[in-house]
């Protein structure tokens, strides 16, 4: 009887001391919260200004994976020479640090937006992650009933009344993306479809139906690339060369095989081959592909290859992803901004939400 009742006493103590670790956690988050909010909305304003400052000078008319913003090294005699963003400390009136920051800034124009692509763009993305031939109809058809307007379905594709036979059911948008997660919720698209085989696959979307259509892509194949590495939302509707990555610009364009468009991405990265260093030759306009590239220079013949060149690419970024990482003692939080840059005295924050 002693050791029941000790055993008891133990197992109701230590419950005690579980839940008064839990309430003292959560009561130091809810001190912090208001303090968080500031630091992290004065980090989306940090961004504002290095995106502001790399609007100006000699190197003003565009964007690349050298710049500041972008994780690179950026101008030697620029005033964010000495600016570390990973470790950026906030101060309070009286000089004591309160926070630290973490910033990072993703141009958005590196990916093709999804709202502008057509049938065609589609298919060419799902034969570079490595999709079924068979199951293009359905995804394609799919993501264009899921854009458009209208309650007729595609040859393939999906209105409201398959979604409502999901569990648990929902509409069909009939409207353009606003987040790039809602692929998640179309037909025939799976999380590693999305995400890619090596991708964060265990990140929570929001309201995405649980248990849908998951015993179908239990057996899939590996996918080098995901949906969200190629599209996105927002953007300019133009890419940057500057910016984008080789599977982006080959599925563009369909006529630049993979050693076309390794080719651009060796020339701008420099005699070093690697991006994002002091080295790196940005492309300053897009005729200066074909000068260049020497592969393009036969493809540089073809009068739609150019006309595309001009009309889909660009080499200035316009709208940008801040994600940052907001820290008060051992309480963390993150926060998402969307920023749009027309000048570097007008960026306006589109959105901006902490999770």
């Amino acid at each position: 009887m002693v050791m029941v009742v000790i055993v008891v006493l133990s197992i109701i103590a230590f419950g005690f001391a579980y839940t008064m670790k839990v309430e003292t956690t959560l009561a130091r988050h809810a001190s912090f919260s208001s303090e968080l909010d500031w630091a992290g909305r004065s980090g989306v304003e940090i961004a504002k200004w290095v995106l502001a400052e790399e609007s100006k000078g000699q190197n003003a008319m565009f964007d690349s994976l050298r710049n500041k913003w972008a994780g690179g090294p950026g101008e030697s005699n620029s005033p964010l020479a000495e600016i570390d963003l990973k470790n950026y400390p906030l101060y309070r009136p009286d000089g004591s640090q309160f926070a630290t920051l973490s910033i990072e800034i993703i141009d958005l124009d590196r990916k093709f937006n999804i709202n502008a692509a057509d049938e065609i763009v589609l298919k060419q993305a799902l034969t570079l992650i490595g999709v079924d031939a068979g199951a293009f109809t359905t995804v394609t058809s799919s993501i264009l009933d899921w854009r458009d307007q209208d309650k007729n379905p595609h040859m393939g594709g999906a209105e409201t009344e398959y979604y409502e036979a999901q569990s648990p059911p929902y509409f069909c948008k009939d409207g353009p993306l606003d987040d790039i997660s809602e692929l998640l919720l179309i037909k025939g698209v799976s999380p590693a479809m999305f995400w890619g085989s090596s991708g964060t696959g265990a990140a929570v979307v929001m309201n995405r139906p649980q248990g849908a259509r998951r015993s179908q892509f239990d057996e899939e194949p590996t996918y080098a690339v995901g949906l969200n590495d190629l599209f996105t939302c927002l953007s300019s509707r133009r890419v940057n060369i500057n910016t984008a990555s080789a599977t982006v610009i080959q599925m563009l364009f369909p006529e630049f095989d993979t050693t076309v468009a390794d080719a651009i991405i060796r020339e701008r990265s420099g005699p070093d081959g690697a991006p994002g260093t002091d080295d790196d030759t940005p492309f300053r306009s897009t005729s200066e592909l074909v000068v260049r590239v020497r592969e393009l220079q036969m493809l540089g013949q073809n009068p739609q290859v150019m006309q595309g060149l001009s009309q889909s690419l660009t080499t200035r970024s316009l709208v940008f992803e801040v994600r940052v990482k907001a820290s008060i003692a051992s309480t963390t939080r993150n926060y998402v901004g969307i920023l749009r840059r027309n000048n570097p005295k007008d960026i306006q924050t589109l959105n901006l939400y902490w999770k």
